[in-house]
């Protein structure tokens, strides 16, 4: 039953129902939708429902079919106004006997929870409800109910009479949706009838009487007073072509009292001609002989005409077309088919496809006919056929009612101007890699490790990269230590389980050279040398015998190039690259590639190993300026020094650690010159300098140092600026037996010193902010510089540090020394040793490339 009268105007609410569910329905929800789509405002399903309400004393009755909605069908009392109106079917108090597929009795509604709170109860329609479900092809599809706007209560026999009732409702709903079945079918099936133009024919045997309907009148083109009504009528119809086919296969079936099958062409009284298909059965009478022969014809000249055109058009389509039958033998093949073809048959109609062509039985061409017939699905593919075709074919197939559908046209040019493109691509690539790897790192062992892992495989199998030191002579082979002049240096094998023995050749290789090797001539020569076959035989005739030879003969290569890289006018190093058995010797354009690589791989290398030399000295000559720090026996003095990835790895950061036995003291400086190249690092070895021999000779404190050093940096016209703290550890007799200390310290506008006290790290700030050294004018050199002191028990670790240790990019100063105390308390919680401690805090703080050099020193006070 209905929640309220639905209002036409109004859209449906969407349901709640449970049946609503995904796009594919269930049978219980199909079989209701077709009884509600086929039924619509029985008199029969009102009357029914009228009949249970006045047998149950209710003053309503209602007939509903539920799918994803309720649609009531039949009703009287209050559900009268809502027949064939539909709703939300969650609503209803008609859905409870549909979910549990059993009566529902319920004396009050307002009581029950099942049904308190639904709109029918709360509008007061449906005090009391007595409901059974409506069965249809084992699911149900509704309910019949009878309800009334006050309480009451139902028995047994309500129950039952109800479910008597609602035999005949759903009886009722059945016929009508069946006796709909049948009329959409017999309009369906006129509809068929007529768009086919099809015509029935019952010739009598007995009688000699033909006899045609109207349709069959109008495909022969004539009429009923004009036909005469006799086979011989039929005969003068038909082309004199045809007949004597068309009567033998009426005499086979009036003979065997079978059917009869016939295509023939017609002439119309008006000269036309046509075509016409005949589909028949002759009928036995009595003894078992025919005595009629009934059935239907119609027009087939559109699809004759329609096959003409598409033969015409086959036969002149510029591409190749054939068609194979179920039992894969051609059954037609177009000229240009039988052109691309000629090379193995000129005309393979009625030939078998696998026998007439037997490179295709195994290949793409076999898989994909066969997929396409099995799947019923059309398949486009590209493949290749041997000689004596020998081409590339773009091949498109479908499967017909009658066999497969053939299109293909020769690719070859096509694919051959791919296959350059895509070698030019693959080129332009590989070339690309070799740049852009090579020039990612100025490290020439990792370049040459990622030039070997770049060439192979797409150029061989397995390769090894040689590095040349120094510029060798102009004959190099007259000069007995070239051998000592080259490193194998880089290596790499297709196959993971054989790159040990490749490294282990490479090792062993160099010593093993005689003049004659290709690595020998390609020195002396500076052009490649190339061994296309045979060359195991070849590089074991070259080597002297050991492990060398053994590795090689394991290794097996088939093909083998050594090809020069030229550096700035020198031979920067050699590039070697092995091919085995299974992979064709290198092509020219190989030989071209390699050369390439070549060019780029030579000058690459070259710029790695000028770089690690300048770097080497740049290095040297920075430590050189750094010296290591005293030994004193109640101190641990630690310093590390870590250049910058940039440049020449040269810059302006250094520390300093010295004792002034005068003053009983250690002092200890970190600074930072101002710029991070070779002017920074000479600068700041004359800041060094200056600070040091003036600390020494003055013997005086950190700020009156600081102050003569800004004042010598005036007078000498030093054109530099460096940030610097100076500290100075002075312990008294009484304080070096406890192992304490006093820390006086200054600083030149750099960070401030860290000091861990008691597992505690905290910054050491030094009173006002002071300038730089090297920023006061010659005028203003006479103001003085701050300093500020504190005592240190016990066990304490003091750090100075240059700026590069807690600087990031993007960051504060605060959140960098946050970063250092917290590392420094958590570390020293681990009770490294200080030199453990440096190294520790170093890694922790330091990120993979540091762009500005670093520099610290770390004292702590023994108990």
């Amino acid at each position: 039953m209905n929640r309220v009268p639905v209002d036409p105007e109004r859209p449906a609410p969407a349901s709640r129902s449970p049946f609503r569910g995904p796009e594919v329905a269930s049978p219980r929800v199909e079989r209701a939708r077709s009884l509600s789509a086929r039924t619509n405002g029985l008199p029969s399903l009102n009357r029914l429902a009228e009949l249970a309400a006045q047998l149950l004393g209710t003053g309503s009755g209602q007939v509903s079919v539920i799918a994803d909605r309720q649609r009531v069908m039949g009703g009287s009392g209050l559900a009268a106004s809502t027949v064939g109106a539909e709703s939300d079917a969650s609503e209803s108090l008609c859905l409870l006997p549909v979910e549990t597929g059993e009566p529902v009795a319920i004396p009050d509604t307002r009581d029950d929870a099942r049904s308190a709170g639904l709109p029918p109860v709360v509008a007061g329609a449906a005090a009391s409800y007595l409901g059974v479900p409506l069965r249809s092809g084992g699911h149900v599809v509704g309910s019949l109910c009878v309800f009334d706007t006050a309480a009451r209560s139902w028995t047994a026999d309500d129950v039952r009479l109800l479910e008597q009732l609602a035999e005949p409702a759903l009886a009722e709903l059945e016929l009508a949706a069946l006796e709909s079945t049948y009329e959409e079918d017999r309009v369906v099936w006129q509809l068929a009838v007529d768009a086919a133009g099809v015509g029935a024919f019952d010739w009598d045997l007995a009688t000699g009487q033909l006899r045609w309907d109207e349709r069959l009148l109008e495909v022969f083109g004539t009429d009923r007073a004009s036909f005469g009504g006799t086979i011989d009528a039929f005969n003068a119809l038909v082309h004199p072509g045809d007949r004597d086919r068309v009567g033998a296969a009426l005499d086979r079936a009036i003979a065997t009292c079978g059917g009869y099958a016939a295509e023939y062409r017609v002439t119309r009284p008006d000269g036309t001609l046509r075509w016409v298909a005949a589909r028949g059965h002759a009928i036995a009478g009595a003894d078992g002989t025919a005595v009629r022969v009934v059935g239907a014809a119609y027009d087939t000249t559109a699809v004759r005409e329609g096959e003409a055109r598409v033969a015409r058009t086959l036969e002149a389509m510029p591409t190749a077309f054939y068609h194979l039958d179920r039992d894969w033998r051609f059954t037609y093949a177009n000229p240009e088919a039988r052109r691309l073809l000629g090379g193995i048959s000129s005309d393979p109609v009625g030939h078998v496809v696998w026998e007439l062509f037997p490179a295709t039985v195994g290949s793409d061409f076999e898989r994909y006919y066969r997929g396409a017939v099995e799947s019923g699905r059309p398949r486009s593919f590209e493949a290749y056929y041997p000689p004596p075709l020998d081409g590339w074919f773009e091949v498109r197939c479908w499967p017909t009612p009658d066999g497969l559908s053939v299109y293909f046209i020769e690719v070859t040019e096509r694919r051959v101007a791919q296959d350059v493109l895509a070698r030019a691509a693959g080129r332009a690539e590989l070339l690309a890699d070799v740049t852009r790897t090579l020039t990612d790192t100025l490290e020439a062992d990792e370049a040459v490790e990622r030039l070997a892992q770049i060439l192979v495989p797409r150029l061989g199998d397995w390769c090894v990269v040689t590095q040349v030191d120094g510029r060798l002579t102009d004959e190099p082979l007259v000069d007995r230590t070239w051998r000592r002049r080259l490193r194998d240096v880089g290596w790499w094998h297709v196959d993971p389980a054989k790159r040990s023995l490749v490294e282990q050749y490479a090792q062993v290789r160099i010593p093993a050279l005689t003049n004659g090797s290709m690595v020998a001539r390609a020195l002396a020569g500076r052009e490649s040398v190339v061994v296309q076959e045979g060359a195991t035989e070849h590089i074991l005739g070259v080597l002297e015998p050991g492990p060398a030879t053994e590795a090689c003969r394991e290794l097996g290569p088939a093909a083998a190039v050594v090809v020069p890289l030229p550096g700035r006018g020198r031979t920067a190093g050699l590039l070697t690259v092995f091919r085995g058995p299974d992979r064709p010797s290198f092509a020219p354009e190989d030989l071209v590639m390699l050369s390439e690589v070549a060019d780029r791989a030579g000058l690459a290398l070259d710029n790695a190993t000028l770089y690690a030399g300048q770097r080497d000295i740049a290095e040297g000559l920075q430590r050189s300026l750094l010296t290591a720090p005293p030994r004193i026996e109640h101190l641990d003095v630690v310093v590390r020094y870590e250049p910058a990835a940039e440049a020449a790895q040269v810059g302006g950061d250094w520390y300093d650690a010295f004792q002034q036995p005068a003053a009983d003291s250690l002092t200890l400086v970190i600074g930072d010159v101002i710029g991070h190249d070779a002017r920074a690092a000479a600068a700041m070895g004359q800041v060094r300098t200056l600070l040091r021999g003036i600390a020494v000779t003055t013997e005086g404190g950190p700020a009156e140092v600081l102050h003569r050093v800004d004042a010598a940096l005036a007078t000498l016209r030093v054109d530099t600026m460096a940030t610097a703290v100076m500290a100075r550890l002075e312990q008294a007799p009484e304080q070096r037996a406890a192992g304490s200390a006093t820390l006086r310290w200054s600083s030149a506008g750099h960070p401030p010193p860290v000091v861990v006290v008691d597992g505690v790290a905290r910054a050491l700030w030094c009173g006002d902010p002071n300038p730089m050294l090297g920023l006061l004018t010659e005028a203003s050199v006479a103001s003085s510089r701050s300093e500020s002191s504190v005592e240190l028990p016990p066990g304490s670790l003091l750090l100075l540090y240059t700026d590069g240790l807690v600087e990031r990019r993007g960051e504060v100063l605060d959140t960098g020394l946050d970063r250092l105390c917290t590392a420094l308390a958590e570390l020293l919680a681990e009770d490294p040793t200080t030199e453990e401690l440096c190294d520790r805090l170093m890694a922790r703080m330091l990120p993979g490339w540091t762009e500005d050099d670093i520099a610290l020193v770390a004292v702590r006070l023994r108990g």
